[in-house]
């Protein structure tokens, strides 16, 4: 039986986050995922987390300037300090809520940079990122996002090119993170993408295609998908990062089933 961990970045926001905890941990789920936490002093996240006996499953290292429509710093040649320093601020927040996994975002594709330069500039600072934190027993984890619909122009749109970038940053905690909305929208076929990857695979998210809402809302199988990852003996956590097409209560019919 799969793990689900709620995105609170995502689903319950009809509340204020600091009350979204308790309404997912009542709702049933275990874990939970949002995409950042800086923006909530750690002593405050830390009791919201304890007081509704969650797991911090996941959350990003900072992006950069966010509202400005920056996407990540991994890939940005001149923003290799900006990047250490987000590295030691994501570990703050880990240490303190006991998370043993940090999605690292690629970013935007810089403009009139040689593609050669981009993957230097990542491939240093996901070892950088996978040094720093390895000692504290953190996974990196590295995620391919469509281009095409969520995030034009983001530099890491393929899931091909994650793993030979796994390949190249050659660290054992650095991880894919398989969000499998988003490669739906790549490449699909994705019953041979779990079992080509599966041992590459550190954290699997979830929407159904069109629209990023709940699973059975569109036109990935999604019972299929969950055999299979019990089948393939896949003990991580599901992250359930989707938009409610009604409500986050009322979208949940799609688990018992």
């Amino acid at each position: 039986m799969p793990k689900f961990a709620a995105n609170l970045s995502f689903l319950f926001t009809e509340v204020p986050f600091a009350e979204r905890f308790s309404r997912a941990a009542a709702a049933g789920f275990a874990g939970v995922e949002y995409l950042f936490p800086y923006e909530w002093p750690l002593p405050d996240v830390a009791d919201w987390l304890a007081a509704a006996e969650l797991e911090q499953v996941l959350f990003n290292l900072p992006p950069g300037d966010w509202a400005k429509g920056e996407r990540g710093l991994a890939c940005l040649p001149g923003r290799q300090g900006e990047f250490a320093g987000s590295v030691e601020q994501a570990l703050a927040y880990a240490r303190a809520l006991g998370c043993r996994r940090v999605h690292c975002m690629a970013g935007l594709r810089p403009p009139e940079v040689a593609e050669s330069e981009v993957e230097a500039v990542y491939v240093a600072n996901l070892r950088h990122a996978a040094d720093c934190l390895a000692p504290e027993g953190i996974t990196v984890l590295i995620e391919p996002i469509n281009s095409r619909i969520d995030m034009p122009n983001y530099w890491l749109d393929d899931v091909d090119k994650a793993i030979r970038l796994l390949d190249r940053i050659g660290r054992d905690n650095v991880l894919l993170q398989l969000d499998l909305y988003h490669a739906q929208i790549i490449q699909g076929d994705l019953a041979r993408t779990l079992e080509r990857h599966i041992g590459r695979i550190g954290h699997v998210q979830i929407a159904d295609n069109p629209g990023r809402h709940e699973p059975g809302s569109g036109e990935i199988h999604y019972p299929f998908l969950f055999d299979l990852l019990d089948r393939l003996d896949y003990s991580g956590w599901i992250g359930c990062e989707y938009k409610p097409r009604a409500g986050t209560e009322a979208g949940l019919i799609w688990r018992p089933r």
